[in-house]
């Protein structure tokens, strides 16, 4: 079997993405995503995603992380297949998509930059165990706010896997955001992340850099927020609501096409 595919990456988040709306890849097959996303032997990916045909919405996204297994909402992954959609003329400059954590809304502006409507959150814990802020973005995320100028330093990989595999998170697992405040309001929160899946540092994370932007405005951030990640600059912008929940939650920035190829199952 020939498989075609194209490559998709949002500010440094990779995926490999499928058209598959003639259902016909196998989603249970779990180490045939491990090796297309394995970098060495396969295509290379932080994730797998397929578009699938839906009956009540433009498409569905179907995503999964590089381990094989089925994952939450991947918030740079959303906005890629939402550029892929686009690409595919499945849809044109707006859309209306089911993701894992359920419907979205996304829009693709002139210059690829693509806004993808977040689910609502609730509210958020304080986790005094790792001094963090626990939240929920359509995928869970820890995120511990870093003293000044430690961050580029600190040893991600290290840290993040012993909080993701610790005593609280060990059964379900979580997404570790690292985060500094910026030196001045106009400069961008500087973020890395842990990803659960990946189980290692990504270049990017959106559900993380979401979760950083809503935690943050606890700590004096106002939408629309800055956030810059190792593989690149992304907005956030939110609205605020008096019993701490948040609502009309945006992600916002680039998505690219990098290649497309073919790979022989």
């Amino acid at each position: 079997m020939i498989l075609t595919f194209y490559k998709y990456q949002g500010t440094g988040n990779d995926f490999v993405m499928v058209d598959d709306r003639a259902h016909r890849f196998d989603e249970t097959n779990r180490a045939l995503v491990h090796h297309l996303c394995d970098r060495r032997r396969g295509i290379g990916a932080d994730g797998l995603i397929l578009l699938r045909q839906h009956s009540d919405y433009d498409f569905e996204m179907v995503y999964f992380n590089a381990d094989g297994r089925i994952g939450s909402m991947c918030g740079n992954g959303g906005r890629c297949t939402v550029a892929f959609a686009k690409q595919l003329g499945v849809i044109d400059s707006t859309t209306h998509f089911l993701a894992a954590d359920g419907p979205h809304e996304a829009q693709v502006e002139a210059d690829g930059t693509v806004h993808l409507r977040m689910q609502d959150v609730t509210g958020h814990q304080h986790i005094a165990e790792h001094d963090g802020v626990f939240l929920n973005t359509g995928s869970p995320h820890l995120v511990r706010f870093m003293p000044a100028s430690t961050l580029a330093e600190l040893n991600v990989f290290a840290e993040g896997r012993a909080i993701r595999y610790g005593d609280i998170f060990k059964e379900h697992g979580t997404n570790i955001n690292f985060v500094e405040k910026p030196a001045t309001p106009e400069l961008p929160w500087q973020v890395r992340t842990y990803e659960r899946g990946v189980e290692d540092e990504t270049l990017s994370c959106g559900t993380g850099v979401t979760a950083v932007a809503l935690a943050a405005s606890q700590h004096g951030a106002e939408s629309p927020v800055r956030l810059q990640t190792p593989g690149g600059e992304l907005r956030v912008t939110f609205e605020a609501l008096p019993d701490g929940a948040f609502t009309n939650i945006f992600l916002i920035g680039p998505a690219q096409r990098v290649f497309d190829g073919q790979v022989e199952i």
